[in-house]
């Protein structure tokens, strides 16, 4: 998958959007403009033309809270160039070869989607304009555009795009990469605040998520998992559950976490949830689980211990010579840092709802990956994908949770086993802590070398954490341009790697969330040691400004060094000061520098103020919700590193039942003001979802060691 979507020009208008007319659109075709929505004019696949000049807006990726189902409409509607109350929004339904990808993950649908969807509203509007044209005999030249018309201001003639929609169907669409965009100075639509769509639903508690699903003839299943993850069916007693009234079926499937042919989830499927939920008690698994139990917290943590003290398996970045740098350094910083496992903990616990009949399978589920939830969902159901219709429903939280589908595997082999039936598959909190995707853990032993002049000139780092085959397993990788690696001469990052059962996954800010921990707390040790606060020391080592090579693209010395003087401009730095802390961290194309303001009473952390500045490029297309973005990943970032968000693990079994064990922050825990500000630069626009929630971890460890004077090197970060 490219990091830009492109559409071809057949394929502009090539489909329709879904819920309007179910015909393939050609340059021969016309439509006529009525008032039913469902035959409504369609100029490509994302626009719908309605007669009272109103237009529909597809938006095609899954909605998570982060708005991106206002956000992508926002960019059509700007080039399209309607009023923002002419547009309506609908969510598509899921399908990549209409659409282009369809993802909510890795801050990536603004970088993709930026030129693809203003083109696409740029070429509808082109053709509009040149069916006013044929009309009036005029050149297009001639002709402008407001408020859903077009205009011809030496005649003052003026016609509506609902007017236009026929005629404009028949144009040839112009080639997308040659369509003139707007001038960013012309905006009226993109950057201006939006609020989401479906708010007004949401406050009134209207049916919207995927657990808010309900059809005909529903029946509902529970699900029961071997708790030591891996662990495959051995064997069912069913009887004493099939002869509970209300229960329908039992149903074993796979999760797709096993190897095909095992089994490693059995369903209960009932006329009612809580039906199902409380015949589950009575059924009798015996699991396959021996070589899966061997797992445990305690087990991990001394396993890092002995393993940290020695050379690391393998090499993740070599610069120099270390460790001959080392051994004539000024000074020698050392120190181990580590994190837990941690779980998504999505308010929404995983649901899905699918139907079979006729040989194909309707899916209604809050998937963050949609396409991919297709492939497995139609290898493991033996079906072809394209037998698959995916309804994509708002999802109450992914945090990256639900880029993993087993939820709709599973909902899809019940529904094949029971055609014809609608079967709602939804799992309760404890299945869900327990059966997570989980964000991995890690151990790091840091080391570096300072010069007589306090100059960064050596550092090292074995990192400890889970692989298998010689390789990280997912959501465990460390990267090569960690910083400060490409800015020191002498480097050496290491890793070592050990076996877990455990499945794992990419949670908010995957990788970065802990990366950010360790290193910039460490370097914050760094700093002190040469005299000099975090700012300066990254400064110092910043440079000028220029382009470092490395990862999904350069990092940009400049924009990092521009975030961090103006955090501390913003939030007024002085230095080492009692109760103040600094983060930077770069992910997910983003820049973001944080300063959080703490206090101790009775040995109780309370996070007073985060000030955070961030560099996203040249626009901020929707100023609101930009906020809410930063806001909310400086919030569960500071969850992540002040709640009891600890995962344990015993005999391979994950021990947390319920948010008592595995505590969300709590509206008591969040900062009263968290200020946030943007520096706009000549970079393209890129996504906010994941890259404001890093920094805020060191910023709050570092800041506790200002008014404690105590190293909290361990996640979450406990005072006791």
């Amino acid at each position: 998958m490219t990091d830009a979507t492109t559409f071809s020009r057949r394929s502009f208008i090539a489909v329709s959007l879904a819920g309007g007319a179910a015909l393939k659109l050609d340059a021969t075709v016309v439509l006529a403009a009525t008032t039913s929505a469902a035959q409504a004019p369609v100029l490509n696949a994302f626009i719908r033309i309605n007669a009272d000049n109103t237009v529909t807006i597809g938006a095609k990726n899954p909605e998570i809270g982060q708005g991106i189902k206002v956000m992508l409409p926002m960019l059509i509607a700007e080039e399209l160039d309607v009023a923002w109350d002419q547009v309506k929004i609908e969510q598509t339904d899921a399908d990549e070869t209409r659409f282009g990808p369809q993802v909510a993950g890795g801050s990536t649908a603004t970088p993709r989607n930026w030129l693809p969807m203003r083109q696409i509203g740029a070429a509808a509007r082109a053709m509009l304009v040149a069916a006013a044209a044929q009309q009036w005999g005029v050149d297009v030249a001639s002709l402008t555009t407001a408020k859903g018309a077009v205009l011809h201001k030496a005649s003052g003639k003026s016609l509506t795009y609902a007017s236009l929609a026929k005629a404009a169907s028949t144009q040839t669409p112009p080639d997308l990469a040659k369509v003139p965009l707007k001038d960013p100075a012309n905006f009226t639509i993109i950057g201006q605040s939006r609020l989401g769509v479906d708010v007004p639903k949401i406050v009134s508690g209207a049916p919207l998520f995927g657990i808010d699903t309900r059809l005909p003839g529903m029946v509902h299943a529970a699900i029961v998992k071997c708790p030591a993850h891996g662990g495959t069916v051995a064997s069912v007693d069913d009887a004493a559950v099939k002869a509970l009234p209300g229960v329908i079926a039992v149903v074993a499937v796979n999760s797709g976490f096993v190897p095909a042919g095992k089994n490693d989830t059995v369903l209960v499927v009932a006329n009612s949830w809580w039906t199902a939920s409380k015949a589950r008690e009575k059924l009798v698994v015996k699991w396959d689980d021996a070589t899966v139990t061997g797992f445990s917290t305690a087990k991990y943590e001394a396993d890092a211990a002995a393993l940290i003290a020695k050379a690391p398996q393998s090499s993740v970045f070599k610069a120099g010579d270390a460790d001959g740098a080392l051994a004539k350094a000024a000074k020698v910083v050392t120190a181990d840092y580590d994190y837990p496992f941690l779980a998504h903990a999505t308010l929404e616990p995983q649901n899905c709802t699918a139907l079979f009949q006729d040989g194909k399978l309707e899916i209604w589920a809050p998937s963050q990956a949609p396409a991919g939830g297709r492939a497995e969902t139609a290898a493991l159901c033996g079906l072809a994908p394209e037998a698959l219709t995916i309804h994509m429903t708002r999802i109450g939280g992914g945090f990256g949770r639900r880029l993993m589908n087993d939820y709709m595997v599973i909902a899809g082999q019940a529904a094949k086993a029971l055609p014809g039936k609608p079967v709602k598959v939804l799992f309760d909190r404890t299945d869900d802590l327990r059966h997570d995707f989980y964000r991995p853990a890690g151990w790091h032993r840091f080391t570096a070398g300072l010069d007589a002049s306090g100059a960064l000139v050596a550092f090292k780092d074995h990192f400890v954490t889970f692989g298998k085959d010689g390789k990280a397993i997912r959501a465990a990788e460390m990267s090569a341009t960690e910083f400060p690696a490409p800015v020191v001469p002498n480097v050496d990052l290491g890793m070592t790697q050990m076996a877990t059962n455990l499945a794992t996954g990419w949670l908010r800010a995957p990788s970065s969330n802990a990366m950010a921990f360790v290193f910039q707390s460490f370097l914050d040790e760094v700093a002190e040691a040469a005299g000099i606060d975090l700012p300066e020391l990254m400064r110092r080592n910043l440079g000028t400004p220029r382009e470092i090579p490395g990862g999904r693209t350069p990092f940009h010395t400049g924009r990092a060094r521009g975030v961090i003087d103006a955090v501390c401009k913003l939030a007024s730095w002085k230095g080492r000061e009692k109760g103040r802390g600094f983060g930077f961290y770069y992910s997910h194309l983003g820049y973001f520098a944080e300063v959080v303001d703490v206090t101790l009473t009775d040995g109780a952390v309370k996070v007073n103020k985060v000030w955070a500045v961030g560099d996203v490029g040249s626009q901020i297309i929707n100023p609101v919700n930009a906020l809410h973005q930063v806001q909310g990943a400086a919030i569960e970032g500071i969850g992540q590193a002040l709640i009891n968000q600890k995962l344990v693990q015993e005999a391979g079994i994950i021990t947390a039942e319920n948010f008592g064990e595995y505590t969300p922050i709590r509206i008591d825990t969040v900062p009263p003001v968290i200020q946030v500000e943007f520096l706009k630069t000549d970079f393209a626009p890129s996504g906010l979802g994941e890259p404001a929630l890093p920094p805020v971890i060191p910023a709050l460890a570092n800041a506790i060691y200002s008014v404690t004077g105590k190293r909290y090197r361990r996640l979450p970060l406990e005072m006791a």
